[in-house]
């Protein structure tokens, strides 16, 4: 893996822009010449963005998307023949796909998300797709695998046929069925994603940051413990937060009928 895909990284210029709205970061890809296309320079750009997400104390969600109307057409497939690699080692495919932030990341998807970018989604904690959205697996008809994430996670997220039906056949769906099957959180009008998301984002970024950051990880980390350890588990993680600052705030503040002023410890 060359160096310069290092577990921390900087961002590239342009190829990711970053937007902050009340404490929700929206991050885009910006290639939309090449349907926003995974190459190195994004996958750089989204890594350094979600490690200001994570690091940001202000920052409390994220938000995912793509410019120009076009989510993400996946892996840049001109650009990996010659050698730029649209991986971050030990981060996956954009940067994302192994290691996910450990706040709250919200999809917001317009046009296509295929490939790569519909990995990317699955990576997502929850997604909010204009009505338009297709999202697929073409892997198959390029004589490829969807090595990240996909094949792993679809099975596990909907019905383990229609999940093969999806990854055999190569076929997209619409953001209607996606809906259905459980991938998508909320459709919404075409244009409109970006903005719903971050409505969505904003319900979170209310609440209590340290609550919110334990409960995904128990949410996310609970279908890999055994029955006989779930308690112990999710004990350990959870003890901190209830006696922590935020956990006093928030009783305080609905006892006084105010908004709860949050610190994150």
């Amino acid at each position: 893996m060359p160096d310069e895909l290092s577990e921390r990284t900087e961002p590239t210029a342009d190829a990711v822009l970053t937007e902050e709205r009340d404490g929700v970061l929206v991050v885009t890809i910006n290639r939309p010449e090449a349907r926003n296309a995974i190459n190195g320079a994004v996958a750089r750009g989204i890594a350094a963005a979600l490690d200001r997400l994570d690091d940001d104390d202000a920052l409390r969600v994220g938000v995912l998307t793509g410019a120009g109307g076009f989510f993400s057409s996946g892996m840049d497939l001109k650009g990996f023949l010659s050698g730029d690699v649209p991986v971050v080692e030990g981060r996956g495919l954009g940067g994302l796909t192994e290691r996910p932030p450990r706040k709250p990341l919200i999809a917001a998807v317009e046009g296509y998300a295929v490939a790569g970018g519909f990995e990317l989604v699955l990576a997502c904690d929850l997604v909010v797709a204009g009505e338009g959205a297709r999202l697929g697996v073409p892997e198959v008809k390029r004589g490829l695998v969807a090595g990240a994430g996909a094949a792993v996670h679809l099975p596990q997220r909907i019905p383990p046929a229609i999940a093969l039906e999806l990854l055999l056949t190569g076929d997209p769906i619409d953001a209607p069925r996606a809906a259905a099957l459980g991938l998508v959180n909320r459709v919404v009008p075409d244009g409109t994603a970006v903005d719903a998301a971050v409505e969505l984002a904003g319900a979170i970024a209310a609440n209590g940051p340290l609550a919110v950051a334990v409960t995904k990880q128990i949410a996310l980390s609970a279908p890999d413990w055994s029955f006989a350890e779930r308690w112990q588990r999710q004990g350990e993680l959870m003890g901190p937060v209830f006696v922590s600052e935020d956990a006093q705030e928030g009783a305080r503040a609905f006892a006084e009928k105010r908004a709860p002023v949050w610190k994150g410890r």
